[in-house]
């Protein structure tokens, strides 16, 4: 579905609080948002790109990189195709993103494959494919042993976990001293038997790493990419031979979500990285990058109908339809992931008057579907408009089926200055479908509508 309506955007045109306003006005216009779309996600095609050539940018000066897309930030096939178009190689981290990379027509050889708790038939695949395959564990390694033929095209290397502690949000650090992924390099005994994996393993070339992105500051991701090119060092010269020729250094890039700024950056990162390891862009090593929240994060919103506002106990509430269905993460853990969020009018224009404390609710039914508390923002009304900034990442795109709440729509769009002529007329909105909403038939069928009879047959 392409459609068009009029807006005013593009790149520094509009005041960075108002990026996504006639985005949001051409959305309700065009009923993409409204009675009969009360929620919807939306990707800023333009403002991906713009990221993806950050990230090159950055990495510009390093002799061989090859920069993935970690599928779980957002594994619409749409957006992995752009990303594809955009250079970008594909992280994945299980055979549904293996299988939606795919069909986005990334290369075998631009994939990686990363899980902790790979199959046996996933890792088939994925040597028969010719994708390159980052073993979670010794165990693994003995594994792919067996299955690999010595014909295969893939790069196959070894996750460690370089123990350097966590970040701010417990779940989302990688590096902690028990956590469940890659092999712990400070534990007895570990380091001289990965040493000891190399040698035994003459196809095992690539050493990987992820210390975490969100609540990780840059100098604690940094250290850990420092440990495992130290760990590379080590092994090269204990075995008397390159055998490791390749650094899978992970994502790492959190996300600035109090504000529209992008901060830190990915040149911040690669001052970081090169202020720990020196000799990590050296030339010595190709680099493989994961990056995923950062690239999209800002260039995605949720808009949602407000379709009640209430009082209870002297606090506002207004009632919308984007709650833990599409903002999960939040809602679960409300202090660790807080949200911008936007009030427009029935027809899409920001709400002006006098700011009210009150809290933005789901529609889900327990009493915690709060994607906000005490936000002061216009009074909000029936039939009104929220806006979730920064959700491009992770959000829409990975909606949980609490209430079998329908998946929402998701758009994609390019908005457009006008003309440069002092009219004052705005340029055009064009949308495209990206994933349209899912139906109740859908539903249906997705909770065994086929099998209805299943559990009634009776003998005779």
């Amino acid at each position: 579905m392409t459609q068009t309506t009029s807006a005013h955007h593009q790149g520094g045109t509009a005041p960075p609080a108002a990026r996504f306003d006639a985005v949001v006005r051409a959305a309700v216009g065009q009923g993409l948002l409204g009675e009969g779309g009360p929620v919807a996600g939306f990707i800023d095609t333009e403002g991906v790109r713009a990221s993806v050539g950050a990230l090159h940018d950055a990495f510009a000066a390093t002799p061989e990189v090859l920069h993935t897309f970690a599928a779980k930030a957002c594994s619409l096939v749409p957006v992995l195709r752009l990303l594809a178009d955009c250079g970008m190689g594909c992280e994945v981290a299980s055979p549904g993103e293996l299988r939606l990379a795919m069909e986005a027509g990334f290369a075998a050889s631009r994939v990686v494959l990363d899980s902790p708790a790979k199959t046996r038939e996933e890792i088939r695949l994925a040597l028969a494919l010719g994708v390159a395959v980052n073993a979670d564990s010794l165990d693994e390694l003995r594994r792919i042993d067996a299955l690999r033929n010595p014909g295969t095209a893939s790069v196959l290397g070894l996750r460690v976990n370089p123990q350097v502690g966590g970040g701010s949000i417990g779940p989302m650090s990688t590096a902690t001293d028990t956590s469940k992924f890659g092999v712990a390099l400070r534990d007895p005994g570990a380091r001289e038997a990965i040493v000891e994996a190399f040698r035994e393993r003459p196809w095992l070339t690539r050493l990987h790493t992820h210390v975490g992105s969100q609540g990780c500051p840059l100098e604690l991701i940094a250290d850990g990419v420092a440990q495992t090119y130290e760990l590379a060092e080590e092994i090269n010269a204990t075995l008397g031979v390159r055998r490791v020729t390749s650094l899978d250094i992970g994502g790492g890039l959190p996300v600035n979500f109090a504000d529209e700024t992008v901060r830190p950056g990915y040149a911040d990162y690669v001052a970081a990285l090169t202020a720990a390891a020196p000799g990590l862009f050296s030339g010595r090593y190709s680099l493989v990058t994961e990056f995923g929240r950062s690239l999209l994060a800002k260039n995605g919103f949720i808009g949602a109908r407000v379709e009640y506002a209430k009082d209870a106990g002297g606090r506002r509430i207004a009632l919308t339809h984007a709650g833990a269905q599409t903002a999960t993460r939040t809602v679960l853990m409300p202090d660790a992931w807080p949200l911008r969020i936007g009030a427009f009018g029935p027809d899409g224009t920001p709400k002006t008057g006098p700011s009210l404390a009150q809290d933005i609710a789901g529609p889900c039914c327990f009493a915690g579907d709060v994607v906000a508390y005490g936000r002061e923002l216009p009074e909000l009304a029936e039939d009104d408009v929220v806006v979730l900034y920064d959700t491009g990442a992770y959000y829409f795109s990975t909606p949980w089926a609490y209430n079998s709440l329908p998946r929402p729509a998701v758009y994609g769009f390019r908005a457009v200055a006008g003309p440069e002529d002092g009219s004052g007329h705005d340029g055009p909105v064009t949308f495209t479908t990206v994933r349209d909403a899912q139906s109740l038939d859908d539903i249906a069928a997705e909770s065994g509508l086929a099998h209805a009879d299943a559990l009634i047959q009776r003998d005779g």
